[in-house]
């Protein structure tokens, strides 16, 4: 069935619309992937960082009600990171964060694919633990993913965070990043340029949502285009992690994940690039039909 550890933040993600109360989701990018893994079926851990708190209990049991295994680095007395994300008319969110990520080094069991992104990625002092983590996961047997999903109030400029960054491109096998993500690292350049500038840092499949004007796919070799899925948008929180859990997944059914499907997975043509977009972009379809972040089943995703 494949088995996955996903590293990084969980988020309470407090929801504000003008006129209304405020409500309080599970979030954090890294912890909805986890979360839309177990939905869809697959043996998902996630190592993180949650305080004792009412938002880190919430926030536990959210995730363990889908079958998350929480695992953590033994440090008491974190915070639970929190997100203020306000929608605006067009169900577009922003965001204010307090997030401090001090993850220590530690040993996690071995798994067919780890997936690292997000803040975590990036925030020191616990962003060289999660680098160090996808080295020892990619020498050990591994495939890796990773997915930027920038939150620029947190990273400094787009020259400090770029290097970063790119190291973390640099030892995953697959990247996933929204064109806003591009277009903050990158001002000036094309898409198609930064993809073929990461895909000559390693990875063997780079992907870009495009929000509503939907998705790409790259690699050395081809290139596809994916029109959205229809949808009437409730709000867009957790769309784009639903979007690279539905990608990890297919790949895992398609056996396309761990070391020794590096060769295939980097040779994808291009009707089976669009393919892995269909499905990946009605998942992320599902997700903003409804509140939060909230992906689909497997059963809901197949119908």
């Amino acid at each position: 069935m494949g088995s996955f550890v996903v590293v990084g933040e969980s988020v309470a993600d407090v929801v504000r619309v003008d006129g209304r109360e405020d409500v309080v989701h599970a979030g954090g990018s890294p912890a909805n992937v986890a979360y839309g893994l177990a939905r869809l079926g697959r043996r998902a851990a996630l190592l993180t960082q949650l305080g004792a708190d009412p938002v880190g209990e919430l926030i536990a049991g959210h995730l363990r009600g889908a079958g998350v295994e929480l695992l953590t680095d033994g440090q008491a007395g974190v915070p639970t990171p929190t997100a203020v994300v306000t929608l605006g008319p067009d169900g577009q969110p922003s965001y204010e964060l307090d997030v401090r990520w001090s993850l220590a080094d530690t040993e996690v069991a071995p798994a067919e694919h780890l997936h690292l992104g997000s803040v975590s990625a990036l925030l020191e002092p616990g962003a060289a633990t999660v680098l160090a983590l996808a080295e020892r996961a990619r020498a050990a047997g591994s495939s890796v993913s990773y997915d930027p999903n920038v939150r620029p109030a947190l990273l400094g400029s787009p020259a400090e965070a770029l290097p970063r960054v790119e190291r973390c491109v640099a030892v995953a096998d697959l990247v996933k990043a929204s064109d806003e993500d591009l277009a903050w690292l990158y001002p000036g350049r094309s898409e198609r340029e930064v993809a073929g500038h990461w895909l000559a840092l390693g990875p063997a499949v780079v992907l870009v949502t495009r929000g509503a004007a939907g998705s790409a796919a790259y690699t050395r070799y081809a290139e596809a285009e994916q029109a959205a899925a229809p949808a009437e948008v409730v709000d867009t929180v957790g769309a784009g992690d639903s979007f690279t859990a539905a990608v990890l997944d297919r790949l895992a059914s398609r056996g396309l994940l761990g070391a020794a499907a590096r060769p295939a997975l980097s040779v994808l043509n291009q009707r089976e690039l669009a393919w892995l977009l269909r499905y990946a972009g009605r998942a992320a379809a599902l997700t903003v039909s409804r509140a939060g972040a909230n992906p689909p089943t497997a059963a809901e995703l197949s119908g």
